[in-house]
């Protein structure tokens, strides 16, 4: 019957090794350990390389299992034996499964300009706050950068990107189409429908970068005074208030309301 080798067999050789003073053959035979235990030493491999590689692989292809990251970096000219990698492949959890993230495309910086004249540049935001039984709403903001004119203001529980096309194509049939909107990176802007539908119509979709929302500081803006005036100063008990009265103040904003930016005229006026 084979014996089994316990974790405290060196240690009681080397405890005889030095108490007893014996030669390492007798201390191992005393102990049925082999002499080859004694002299082993444990040889750290350097896994930076690998560890670097299969990071960068599934970073790039986040569906990808093993057997295609040890093929791939074959190909690459990083040979090891398969169960090295997948040791490693193992220690970053690769193994478990994941859901791929769904991943913005890189957006360029546009310059933030003053269009120089009607139906140049429109912009689109959402807001959200909620009802006095907590239900909660949405805000579709659209404005026209020339003369900062609010366009359109529509309100419900929810606006997906279907709805966000009948309010384009709403204002498209009583204004004319824009050469461009610029936007952020929200789940209803960037989806394929709004991106087939602009195509069709010679729309340039204009994305602001993740994270800087500066980048549509016009209506960024005109959000901030909509937030303060309306949405933080009443109470809201149904979503008819809620259209009822950001219609009144949509037109007050673009026939009464003073723009600094405008001369302090009114955007109706301005035009």
């Amino acid at each position: 019957m084979k014996k089994v080798r316990r974790p405290d067999d060196k240690r009681e050789a080397v405890e005889l090794l030095v108490q007893e003073n014996l030669s390492v053959r007798q201390a191992c035979k005393l102990v049925s350990l082999p002499r080859s235990a004694m002299t082993y030493k444990k040889v750290c491999r350097d896994d930076s390389s690998l560890i670097k590689a299969l990071n960068e692989l599934v970073e790039k292809h986040p569906s990808i299992g093993f057997w295609k990251c040890y093929y791939r970096l074959r190909r690459k000219g990083l040979f090891c034996n398969h169960k090295r990698l997948y040791r490693v492949y193992t220690m970053l959890k690769l193994n478990i499964r994941r859901r791929p993230k769904r991943r913005i495309p890189h957006r360029v910086k546009e310059p933030l300009l003053i269009p120089q004249g009607m139906n140049k540049t429109w912009s689109m935001d959402f807001m959200s706050d909620s009802l006095v039984d907590g239900r909660r709403f949405r805000l579709l903001n659209v404005m026209d950068d020339y003369n900062r004119e609010s366009l359109a203001t529509e309100v419900d529980t929810s606006l997906p990107t279907l709805r966000v096309i009948r309010v384009l194509e709403r204002l498209i049939e009583h204004r004319g189409t824009p050469e461009s909107i610029r936007m952020d990176n929200g789940p209803e802007f960037i989806s394929e429908k709004l991106k087939v539908w602009c195509e069709e119509r010679c729309i340039r979709l204009l994305f602001i970068q993740p994270g800087k929302p500066v980048q549509n500081a016009f209506i960024k803006r005109k959000n901030g005074s909509m937030r303060k005036e309306l949405l933080d100063a009443y109470l809201f008990f149904t979503l008819d208030e809620v259209r009822m009265l950001a219609e009144q103040w949509r037109m007050d904003y673009n026939h009464e309301r003073p723009h600094a930016a405008l001369g302090f005229v009114p955007p109706a006026e301005y035009i």
